[in-house]
């Protein structure tokens, strides 16, 4: 297991950390697929609503903890902090990539 993350990945976690919901939405494929907190949100401009909507309602901040392939995916297990019952948090985050952008992203 490694800390190194693909380039996509690297960028979405930087934007959002620093709140950003453009910078996060632009490593994302056009038809991309977001699924988190039961919802699945399709699209870049659906993308860009879910991100904002997430950045002011948990002000949150990931720490990557590990990052590994498996079945085509990349994985990573992030140590989440933000405005929410029991913060911190550990979440796993499922990217699949294509094209050098994230087409699929599971928040579990």
């Amino acid at each position: 297991m490694s800390k190194e993350l693909p380039q996509p990945i690297a960028a979405y976690f930087a934007g959002s950390n620093a709140h950003d919901a453009d910078a996060c939405t632009a490593c994302f494929t056009d038809r991309a697929v977001v699924r988190d907190e039961g919802r699945e949100m399709q699209g870049t401009a659906a993308i860009r609503q879910w991100m904002d909507a997430a950045i002011r309602k948990y002000e949150h901040v990931v720490e990557v903890l590990t990052c590994a392939e498996a079945d085509g995916k990349t994985i990573v297990t992030g140590r989440v902090s933000g405005n929410f019952p029991n913060s911190p948090v550990e979440l796993r985050y499922a990217f699949t990539l294509a094209g050098g952008k994230i087409a699929r992203l599971e928040i579990a």
